[in-house]
């Protein structure tokens, strides 16, 4: 009679995890976003430290163009685009344009959203804004 209660092994933190993400997809996203942010402080932190003198502490000076670019590429990652200063006085986008409108003038030169369906079928219609009808548009 007492093999019939189910032992729990998990600890306190797995509770907790599973509680507040039950899903591993979330949790996935949620430890990818804290590893992105570790590295956009840690290159942050580096490139300020080769710009600002700390009393005290001798400075080094390093080349800071792979830190710069992990640096940005953290920053798109997060769908931060950086601007330059061009030589005429004026900030403009870097054109790191692929094809698809997104990062600077490649494609239809604008923002792009997709948009992901989840439940079929789905169906489009076109509908005349100007007629007025006593059916209502949207039905839940």
């Amino acid at each position: 009679m007492a093999d019939d209660k189910k032992v729990d092994t998990k600890g306190p933190l797995q509770k907790l995890k599973d509680k507040i993400l039950p899903d591993e997809d979330e949790q996935a996203a949620i430890i990818s976003t804290f590893v992105r942010l570790g590295v956009l402080v840690w290159s942050g932190g580096i490139l300020t430290l080769n710009y600002v003198a700390i009393p005290g502490v001798p400075q080094q000076k390093i080349d800071p163009t792979f830190i710069a670019s992990v640096f940005t590429g953290v920053l798109a990652s997060f769908g931060i685009q950086t601007a330059s200063k061009k030589g005429d006085g004026t900030m403009k986008m870097n054109g790191n344009g692929n094809g698809n409108g997104v990062g600077g003038n490649g494609g239809s030169g604008g923002p792009v959203q997709t948009l992901r369906i989840e439940q079929a079928p789905l169906q489009i219609i076109a509908v005349d804004p100007n007629k007025k009808s006593d059916e209502k548009p949207y039905k839940l």
